[in-house]
């Protein structure tokens, strides 16, 4: 047999071992340490004010006029009542005599620092408590007097409504301590009420902990349902808007069909036109035909979820002369004016331009027919500017209503915002209108960035 020898390597001394946790229950037990700590001690001096509620109870909720105002004070009157259920007691206990009355207000003190202090007021409780049975002379029972029993009793219900239900636990822990000491260590003669503080009190705090846990659930419930209404809300104005784009698809295409198929029909209808009615038949086809395949790369990505939209480049300012071209060929006299050097802006910036122009120069057609317009780009420091101004129309009697209209100038706003730009929309001393935007481009991001 070959014996074999293993040498076990001692382990460096760890200097921080003795401060390492060593088992999850004693990470709890430092949890429930530090939630003393915070909740009794560095809290204790927290001014915390109970502050009015409105009543919107079943009851109070119809209450009217100074009834109401009353109603909101309601929490703050139930404390006052409990103080001075305290100050009876002690009064019937002492007979009324001014060692009585200096035992009430010792009593009633920490029941109306539940108000402000409530951590504070559980600490005074217990000083309290022990002022009381110095300065009292009947003994019946020991560590609580009766104000005493009836002021501490309040004060934990208080302060565990007002905190949370950890706060609760410690507090009975902690006068389950004070009864303790009181009962072994002072008590030799009288009798002991321990018992009944810790049972009234475990029974008490266990119902307002049930109704924290309760009251929590249902807010966590409540926000739950909101986040849920929400959500369906959005989700129903998602699938109306994509029912409205279907039906404005089917429609629209529809009707941009016809209007092409039609425009290439209607020269052959007539003999020997003139070149000048073919060309104008043959610019409406083109223009047709372009406003349906960019409505149908548009808005046909809600037919179907396997829809695939074609790669059509999307317009920039460099597409602008053809734009121009085609509002001139309507009877639109627009003119165009560049200042500053020309260069590349980022994709977002050259769309939403083109598009700006574009809205603009048809809310000209659309209620100024006649009128001449001037289309000014800018490229200056920092950004684009725009400026699309018209004439008032010639024949303000030829303008008819367009139904339907209405949204452009809340479309260009919309793409202005969304590139942090800024946009006027008025009309001019003159009688026409004026758009002007200024939309900026960050250092570094043009270039189609």
């Amino acid at each position: 047999m070959t014996e074999t020898t293993q040498t076990h390597m001692t382990p460096q001394d760890d200097p921080h071992a003795p401060y390492r946790p060593k088992s999850p229950e004693f990470r709890a037990a430092m949890d429930a340490l530090r939630g003393l700590r915070q909740d009794l001690f560095l809290d204790a001096f927290a001014y915390r004010p109970l502050p009015r509620r409105e009543p919107t109870g079943p009851l109070t909720g119809r209450l009217k006029g100074r009834k109401r105002e009353y109603a909101a004070w309601s929490r703050h009157g139930l404390v006052g009542a409990g103080a001075l259920l305290t100050m009876m007691v002690a009064w019937a206990d002492g007979g009324g005599d001014g060692a009585s009355t200096l035992i009430g207000l010792l009593a009633v003190v920490p029941v109306l620092l539940t108000l402000v202090r409530p951590a504070l007021a559980f600490w005074l409780s217990l000083l309290s408590t022990t002022l009381v049975a110095t300065v009292g002379s009947s003994y019946g029972d020991w560590p609580w007097l009766p104000p005493s029993f009836v002021s501490h009793l309040l004060v934990l219900i208080v302060v565990a409504i007002r905190t949370r239900p950890r706060t609760a636990a410690w507090m009975w822990l902690l006068t389950a301590a004070y009864g303790f000491v009181a009962e072994t260590a002072f008590n030799h003669y009288f009798g002991s009420n321990v018992a009944p503080m810790l049972v009234f009190s475990a029974i008490g705090l266990l119902a307002i902990t049930v109704w924290h846990i309760r009251r929590q659930a249902e807010q966590d419930v409540s926000a739950q349902q909101t986040v849920t209404a929400v959500e369906r809300s959005r989700r129903t104005l998602l699938e109306e808007r994509t029912t409205i784009a279907r039906e404005l698809h089917d429609v629209v295409a529809h009707h941009m069909s016809v209007v092409a198929i039609q425009a290439e029909a209607a020269p052959y209808r007539v003999e020997n036109p003139p070149p000048e009615l073919v060309k104008a038949f043959a610019t409406i086809r083109e223009n047709a035909v372009a406003a349906l395949t960019e409505l149908r790369r548009v808005l046909g990505v809600v037919r179907a979820e396997d829809y695939e939209a074609p790669d059509t480049p999307q317009p920039t300012l460099a597409d602008l002369e053809g734009l121009l071209a085609n509002v001139r060929e309507t009877g639109l006299a627009v003119e165009r004016t560049v200042t500053g050097a020309v260069r590349e802006l980022p994709q977002g910036v050259e769309l939403s331009a083109y598009r700006i122009v574009q809205e603009a120069l048809s809310n000209t057609l659309r209620h100024a027919p006649g009128a001449s317009a001037r289309v000014e780009i800018g490229y200056v420091l920092g950004g684009l500017g725009l400026r699309i101004v018209n004439d008032p129309p010639p024949n303000p009697s030829l303008i008819k209503p367009s139904p339907g209209a209405g949204h452009g100038i809340t479309g260009m706003r919309e793409r202005v915002t969304m590139l942090n730009g800024e946009m006027t929309s008025e009309p001019t001393p003159t009688g026409g209108y004026e758009v002007t935007v200024f939309l900026p481009v960050p250092a570094g991001s043009e270039g189609g960035a």
